[in-house]
């Protein structure tokens, strides 16, 4: 088939999001001028330059309570920072649960019961099981285009890795699985990686 999508697709469900996978998920981390926290799951992210490490994730809707956005993009135009958490399998649950359209004033860290610690570098918490998890300082906001659509760039000042996902001094996928994001409601977790070279090394 082929559509147009200013002309509609005419399935059940949008397809556009089930061609764009596995997408990794960004379970991104802020705290709020007010020192409220929160923790919300991107599917839109990615890591983006090696030097200096940068990534970004995007925002596509809004709630009533945050006028054009959500809670993440507005507590990060008022501090500056945030942090990617990355998802592990078995916290799938938790991770669903804490992408709800709850209230401001929720702190999914306490309503998930996912435990928290504080990061090193930027006034923020981090999901303490976490596998990995990236410390950032934004460096900008990216209006795209439609309605609430913004795309968030930050450059990587601090990360931190679970001693026990490495090995032999590389990170091993299989020891975590993380999580990745299909079309619809479906997710996959990676549990059997393979190795090609590139064509120029020996």
């Amino acid at each position: 088939m082929f559509y147009r999508p200013e002309q509609g697709h005419g399935l059940p469900h949008n397809p556009f999001n089930a061609i764009i996978t596995p997408r990794p998920i960004g379970w991104i981390s802020t705290r709020g001028s007010d020192g409220q926290d929160n923790l919300a799951p991107y599917s839109f992210f990615n890591g983006v330059a090696y030097e200096p490490p940068q990534v970004m994730f995007s925002s596509t809707s809004a709630k009533d309570d945050r006028g054009d956005t959500k809670d993440s993009v507005a507590n990060i135009r008022d501090t500056g920072v945030f942090c990617v958490n990355i998802v592990q399998y078995d916290m799938r649950d938790a991770m669903n649960t804490s992408s709800g359209p709850w209230d401001k004033e929720v702190d999914e860290f306490t309503f998930a019961e996912i435990e928290r610690t504080e990061c090193e570098v930027i006034a923020c918490s981090r999901v303490a099981g976490a596998p990995a998890a990236l410390e950032c300082k934004l460096t900008q906001i990216v209006p795209l285009e439609g309605r609430s659509n913004f795309a968030v760039f930050g450059q990587v000042v601090g990360v931190h890795i679970r001693d026990n996902v490495l090995v032999d001094g590389m990170i091993d996928v299989t020891k975590y699985m993380p999580l990745a994001r299909l079309g619809y409601r479906d997710y996959a977790y990676i549990d059997r990686p393979f190795t090609l070279k590139r064509p120029n090394e020996t």
